[in-house]
This record gives C-alpha cells, sequence and structure tokens, in this order.
C-alpha cells in the first residue's frame, strides 16, 4: 500500500522555502488578533451562567424576569474579652453600621441586637447588608465599604471587625487570581528558559522555543476574546490557557528542534536534516496536537459551561501551538541553520549522541528488556498504589473561603462567621413563582412553608421574604443547619426539595419553586459532573484509540495507550485525594488540606493529561515503529525508540513539571490542585510509563504490537520516517546488525 503524504513534511517544506512569508505571517496573524480581542473585550461567564439543574433553573428565572438579587454581605463583629452586652462592644458594633451606612453602597442594613444575630457564647455579632446596584460587579465597587470598616477596626483596640460575602469574596478571589497569575507568567517563563538552556546548551536554540510559546498563547489570548463573545469564560480561564500553552508550545519546539540537531550530528546536510525532522518530529507534534485538541472538546459534553470555556481556551492555544511549530519554527530554523546554536554556554554544550540500532541499551533499559514481566509488574503495582487513595476520593464545590489561602483575612472570617452562626453564610434561596404572587393562596403557601420549615428543623431563622408583584416572584432566604456545606445542611437541603416545598409552595402544580443558593449550586454542580463523567471519558478514551490506530494501524498499540495514560491519570487522583483531602504532605506545596477536592478538578485533569500523554507517547512509539519499519525486530526497535527519545521526553517532561509545578505553589486552593495533579502525572508518564512500563509491555508483546486484522487492512499507511528502501524479511528472534554510524558534526 502507498504511503500517505505527510502533510507535516510538506508543511515544513513550504515554509523552509518561504521563510519570510511565514515568519512575517505569523508576526501578524499575532498582532492581528491581539488588537482584533483587545477591540471586542473577553466575555465572562455570570453568576447564572454556572448554574445547573435545579440551582440553575433558579438562578434563569430570576435573570429572566429582570431581577438582581443584591450580594449579600456580612461584618463580623468580634471579641474574645468583650461580651455583647458591653458599652465598648455596642460602640463598635454602632460604628461599624454608621461606617457602612456612610459610603452610600449598602441597602437593607440589618442591627444584630435587633434581629438577634448574635453568637451562643456572647462574643461574636453578625451585621448583615446587601450591595446596592448589580451585583455583578458589586466586587468591584465593595472597596469604600472595605476602607470604611478598616478605620473603624483600628478605633477600636479591643474589638476586631471582618467582613465577609459574595462582593469582599469574590474580590478575595480576583486579588488571588491577578497576583497569581502575575507570580505564574514571571515564574514560569524564567523556569521554562532555565531547562531549555541547559537542554541545548546556547541562548538562541533555547530562547527560540519560548519565544514561539509565548507568542502563541498571546495570539490565543486574543482569540479567545472574540471566541468568548459566543462561548463566554470563566476568569480563570486565562490561566489554563498559559498553562496549557508554555506547556506544549516549548515541548512541540522542543521535539523539533532535538531531531533536527540530531540529524545535523548525523551528517545529513541543513536541508535534509531539516526536512527529517519535518517529516517525523513534525509529523508527531499534528497527531499530538490534534489529539490533545480532539480529548479537550470531550469537555463540552459535560454540560457546564465553565468547561466550554476551559476546551474553548485549550483548543484554541493547542492548535496555534501546532501551527507554529509546524510553519514558523522551520522557517526560522532555515534561516539560521547552525547559527541556532549561537551563545553557547560554557559548561553547558554537549554533542549531540546519534543513536544507531543494535546498540547495547543503558542500565535501566537493559533490565526492562531482560525481564520486562517483572518490572510491568512492579510499575502497574507502584502506579495503583499512589492510585489507592482516590477509591475515597470526595468532591466539592470549594466555597471562597476554602478557595483563599488559609491565613486571609476574608476566608477566616468566613470560617468564623460559619462557626458562630451555622447556615448564615449561604442560606438556602427559593425562588417561587406563581400566577398572582399578592393571592391569598399564594401568601398562605409562603406561611405555611415558613412554619413547616421552621418545624421541622431543616430551616433556621430568620427566613426573609421578598416579593416581586410585577413579575409574581417570591424571593425567600431560608438558613439551613450545619455549616453550610457538610451532612447534616445536605440532609436539609434534601428534605427542603423533596418534602417541604412539595407540600406548600408547589402544592398548586402551577407554580415552581426551584431552590438555588451555594449548597444548592455546589451540590447541582457536582451531580452534573458525575453524570457527566461516562460520557467525557468514553469520548476522550474511544477518540484517543481511534488516533492511535489510524496513526500506527495496531489495536494493540492504541490499546496499550489507553490503559497506561489510564494508570497515569489513576496515580494523579490518588496524590490529589491525599495531599488536598485527607492532608498527607499537605504542608509540603504550602497549604492546608481542605477535606476535598474541586469538583471540575478530576474531569478537567483526565482531559488534559490524557491529550498531554499523547505527546510522549506518539513521539516515543513513532522513533519505535520508524525502526521498525526499517526492518528491525521488535525488541530491538523498542530498544533504539526508548534510547533515541530518551533525552528530549526526559527534558520535554521537565519542562511540563516545571511549568506545573509553578501553579502548585500559588495561594489559590484550585491552582495548587490543578498544578500539583498535572505536574504529578506527567513526571510519572515522562519517566516510570515511558521508561519502564512502556518498553516493558511492548517487550511482552514482541510482534503483537503490529498486528492488524484483515479488516482493517483499508487503514492509511503512514509515514514514520524518511523515505527507506525495501525493507528485508524480518527476523524477530534475533537482533538486526546495526550499521556503523555516521560522523558526527559539531
Amino acid at each position: 500500500m502507498a504511503r500517505q503524504r505527510n502533510l507535516a513534511a510538506s508543511l515544513g517544506a513550504w515554509s523552509a522555502l518561504h521563510r519570510k512569508t511565514a515568519l512575517f505571517g505569523w508576526l501578524f496573524a499575532v498582532i492581528a488578533l491581539t488588537v482584533l480581542g483587545g477591540m471586542a473585550g473577553q466575555k465572562t461567564l455570570t453568576e447564572a451562567d454556572y448554574g445547573t439543574g435545579e440551582s440553575g433553573r433558579a438562578a434563569r428565572l430570576l435573570v429572566d424576569a429582570g431581577i438582581k438579587t443584591p450580594a449579600p454581605e456580612m461584618v463580623l463583629v468580634h471579641s474574645r474579652e468583650l461580651s455583647v452586652e458591653e458599652p465598648e462592644f455596642k460602640k463598635a458594633v454602632a460604628d461599624a453600621i454608621a461606617a457602612v451606612d456612610g459610603t452610600g453602597l449598602a441597602q437593607s442594613i440589618a442591627d444584630p441586637y435587633k434581629t438577634g444575630a448574635v453568637s451562643k457564647d456572647k462574643h461574636d455579632a453578625l451585621v448583615q447588608f446587601a450591595v446596592k446596584g448589580d451585583p455583578d460587579t458589586a466586587a468591584d465597587r465593595i472597596q469604600p465599604v472595605v476602607d470604611a470598616l478598616a478605620k473603624v477596626d483600628e478605633t477600636h483596640t479591643g474589638v476586631t471587625l471582618g467582613q465577609y460575602g459574595a462582593a469582599s469574596g469574590l474580590k478575595g478571589i480576583n486579588d488571588s487570581l491577578g497576583e497569581d497569575f502575575t507570580r505564574a507568567e514571571f515564574t514560569a517563563v524564567p523556569v521554562a528558559l532555565g531547562i531549555l538552556l541547559v537542554v541545548f546548551g546556547a541562548l538562541l536554540s533555547a530562547v527560540l522555543p519560548l519565544i514561539l510559546a509565548i507568542t502563541a498563547c498571546v495570539a490565543a489570548m486574543g482569540l479567545l476574546a472574540l471566541s468568548s463573545q459566543l462561548v463566554p469564560v470563566d476568569s480563570m480561564t486565562n490561566s489554563v490557557l498559559l498553562l496549557m500553552g508554555l506547556a506544549v508550545g516549548v515541548d512541540y519546539c522542543l521535539f523539533y528542534i532535538r531531531r533536527e540537531r540530531e540529524e545535523r550530528a548525523a551528517g545529513r546536510d541543513k536541508e535534509t536534516a531539516l526536512r527529517i525532522a519535518a517529516a517525523t518530529s513534525g509529523r508527531s507534534v499534528l497527531i499530538s496536537g490534534l489529539t490533545v485538541a480532539v480529548a479537550m472538546a470531550g469537555m463540552f459534553l459535560s454540560g457546564l459551561t465553565v468547561f466550554e470555556g476551559f476546551a474553548v481556551a485549550t483548543i484554541e492555544v493547542v492548535l496555534i501551538a501546532v501551527l507554529g511549530s509546524m510553519t514558523v519554527l522551520p522557517a526560522v530554523m532555515a534561516m539560521l541553520g547552525d547559527r541556532i546554536d549561537a551563545g553557547r554556554i560554557p559548561g553547558l554544550r554537549r554533542r549531540t549522541r546519534v543513536r544507531t540500532v543494535g546498540e547495547k541499551p543503558g542500565r535501566l533499559l537493559g533490565a526492562v528488556l531482560r525481564a520486562p514481566a517483572l518490572f510491568a509488574v512492579l510499575g502497574i503495582a507502584f502506579l495503583l498504589a499512589l492510585a489507592a487513595p482516590a477509591l475515597s476520593m470526595k468532591t466539592e464545590k470549594l466555597g471562597f473561603d476554602q478557595l483563599l489561602p488559609a491565613g486571609n483575612v476574608t476566608a477566616q472570617t468566613a470560617q468564623r462567621i460559619e462557626k458562630s452562626f451555622p447556615g448564615a453564610p449561604a442560606p438556602a434561596q427559593i425562588v417561587f413563582e406563581t400566577g398572582d404572587i399578592t393571592s391569598a393562596e399564594s401568601v398562605t403557601a409562603i406561611e405555611e412553608f415558613k412554619k413547616q420549615a421552621l418545624a421541622s428543623g431543616d430551616v433556621k431563622n430568620p427566613v426573609e421574604v421578598t416579593v416581586h408583584e410585577d413579575e409574581n416572584i417570591a424571593v425567600i432566604n431560608a438558613p439551613l443547619p450545619g455549616d453550610g456545606r457538610g451532612a447534616t445542611s445536605v440532609a436539609a437541603l434534601k428534605q427542603l426539595r423533596d418534602v417541604i416545598i412539595p407540600a406548600t409552595l408547589e402544592r398548586d402544580s402551577a407554580n415552581q419553586a426551584p431552590v438555588g443558593g451555594d449548597l444548592a449550586f455546589s451540590t447541582d454542580y457536582n451531580d452534573q459532573l458525575k453524570s457527566s463523567i461516562v460520557p467525557v471519558f468514553a469520548f476522550v478514551m474511544g477518540i484517543s484509540f481511534l488516533l492511535m490506530l489510524l496513526c500506527f494501524r495496531s489495536p494493540v498499540i492504541a490499546v496499550t495507550s489507553i490503559v497506561l495514560n489510564l494508570l497515569s491519570v489513576a496515580a494523579a487522583y490518588g496524590v490529589m485525594t491525599a495531599v488536598f483531602q485527607k492532608g498527607w504532605g499537605d504542608e509540603l506545596v504550602g497549604t492546608t488540606a481542605v477535606g476535598a477536592v474541586e469538583s471540575w478538578m478530576p474531569l478537567f485533569v483526565f482531559v488534559v493529561l490524557f491529550g498531554l500523554s499523547m505527546d510522549y507517547h506518539v513521539f516515543v512509539v513513532s522513533r519505535i515503529r520508524e525502526a521498525y519499519d526499517m526492518g528491525v525486530d521488535n525488541r530491538s526497535a523498542v530498544a533504539h525508540g526508548i534510547r533515541s527519545t530518551a533525552g528530549v521526553v526526559t527534558s520535554a517532561g521537565l519542562i511540563m513539571v516545571a511549568v506545573f509545578a509553578v501553579f502548585g505553589t500559588l495561594s489559590m486552593q484550585d491552582f495548587k490542585q490543578l498544578g500539583v495533579g498535572l505536574a504529578v502525572a506527567v513526571l510519572l508518564d515522562a519517566t516510570l510509563v515511558r521508561a519502564v512500563l512502556l518498553p516493558a509491555v511492548m517487550a511482552l508483546l514482541g510482534r503483537s504490537n503490529w498486528w492488524l486484522p484483515g479488516w482493517l487492512t483499508w487503514l492509511p499507511q503512514l509515514s514514520h520516517g524518511e523515505e527507506q528502501p525495501a525493507a528485508p524479511a524480518r527476523d524477530d528472534t534475533v537482533p538486526a546488525p546495526s550499521a556503523p554510524p555516521a560522523p558526527a558534526r559539531s
């Protein structure tokens, strides 16, 4: 069967011949996307956009009716020595109320002495109010209130004031996000550059991948701003884009440059070396990028808007990085030639070693190939041991106080409020819609709801009812018992939804009363994620199988790829559960375990890791197949492929681990979980899986690796290297003799 034309080789050849067109076309595209994206502005998700299930229906009812519930805020007045009845404490409460009212930004200010918002131990009082205006912009306008309360706090030495609520909590998140994003930018780039300097030993060849990765991220951010007009994104999406863009952008360039340098060291001329790099590494980059992009598309099946934004951002940055590595990179390399090694660094410059088929493997690889069954069992057992804690994984939509660092003042205030006033931070919000909200039946239904809810103990006082007559909607805020997220609160929410509301507010089938609020949102969000796991996992694994089957014409290789990737993902889940849920070694990553894994993390980590793992897998197996297609027996081909790619896979893995680890050092809890999970998985994938498990499994399978059923012979036969003469008959029991290495070029 004739081999299919290699698209990567064609693009590389075109770019090498049309260098200026490729280079200036890339620069123009980056600038154009940046300008257009800046003009359009990035459209972010509103609070209602995040919703799903019943809580999403409650939020949508309010949006459709044009009702915007003011952002609730709380001021905690606390003293360890003073009682709430003492004059100094009362003066502090009065001054706090006056300060909040004096900003002109507050409404419905509640005096705790009138509402009974005093703790049982008489050392805390809670001043509640709402922020005037649009709740979606409240976080941007809350600073004057924060400043006013800070002045009151300074004047009362025996009493401390703390603020927490929808606006101040979101402001704390946004401030931390901004600081984290800046720190990630200024840390990840130098770290990646340092690793590249060690890998290449030359300044220019180290800087080039980084420049291309950064410009790919810049272009992708501009494109994301444009696409966000159709698919709004979460505020964290830019950080995810930077994380993925730096990781894959640098890796793709690294694969390409290392192969070109290797061919030059083998004695090839510049044009031939670049052509081979395009046909081999360029093709691996294309397949890897498409696999990552398709895997990311699985997030569209989650049914959650935040995942749709993540999917769009990662697909855009990965495809742009692929395009850059296949066009502008070969153009620049053709321009530079051997000058790409300019700026050699003393002590770091090492001659590229040319690996030949039949060369004796190193100690580890040699041991693996001599006893593949033993190493396969040990490697799998180790990964399963790491994965074991994941059996008890608990996922939860983390609240503001959990996302913020443990030492954050806002987080500490929220935790104190939860302890002293259970249910106060996040009451259930029932949106009661009926034909006539002022009718006697509606008024009776609301009163009956309050009576039954309070009598059941599943709702606590004060139950607040806000009636919107023109919209025929009543918004009922009902504090739940417990801490607002534990088993007690969850049970109360279930009783509210399943028993109390159907018996009162929804007794008339024409009425509807969906329950929203923080706990309801978290519960529905988790339920939606759990229901989407099977379709997302099936889609990603199915597409990955088809792509690997198409690439290598081997169902065995495709299945092996999926199993090895699943082991890496399971190990990452286990480490995340151990650190962030159980608290094993949490101090090593500078955090305190919050007792749960962020609810969207498992699905996102699975999709990302499944895509990224293909980077190494395609690159390594392509070199193995390349040798096998030249007539080398299976075991020698495996040895050659692993040896030939060991350096570049280790370097690429180190860069990814370093970038992800930077995110693991940031202050936000979700960044930490994401960074640690990805870093651990990539580390295992680039070392244990690729250096031990992959060669062990492929050695055990032997010629079965390349088995293709007769009914699949119609699959296109893709080239895995430069065109070779017809291979001699292969004897898989005797290693093929190795050709002498070509003279090395410096």
